[in-house]
């Protein structure tokens, strides 16, 4: 008497409740090399998909580094050039003969600094928009 037969005992069953079948081994060889190469074509399939994917995350990811990079730039850019605005004007204040002139000299600030904010405002928004 073979082991699995001994397993199967009196019921007819291998062990699991499922009854034992004379199927040739032919066809379970054929069953399981179709179960194995359906496994590999899926994980074939899986593993490009995941190639795929990387490469895209990483496209997305450069792009999006290079936009915050340029927007960095432009933001130490725009704080550079008023930062020397600021200064300038203290210097011509500093320099102003009479209340007049400080008063002249803020107003024409005040107007230049709204049009310069107005104008950096749309350069970073138009970058912003542009990636």
């Amino acid at each position: 008497m073979s082991e699995v037969e001994v397993k199967a005992g009196l019921n007819g069953t291998n062990g699991f409740a499922v009854p034992l079948f004379g199927f040739p081994r032919i066809v379970f060889g054929e069953l399981a090399e179709q179960g194995v190469a359906r496994a590999q074509e899926g994980c074939e399939k899986i593993k490009a998909a995941s190639g795929e994917m990387t490469e895209a995350l990483r496209e997305t990811y450069s792009s999006n580094a290079k936009s915050a990079t340029d927007y960095g730039l432009r933001v130490i850019e725009i704080s550079n050039a008023n930062t020397a605005s600021a200064i300038d004007f203290f210097a011509h204040l500093l320099g102003s003969k009479s209340v007049t002139d400080a008063f002249t000299l803020s107003a024409a600030q005040a107007r230049k600094a709204f049009d310069t904010a107005s104008a950096q405002n749309r350069d970073l928004w138009e970058l912003a928009q542009s990636r």
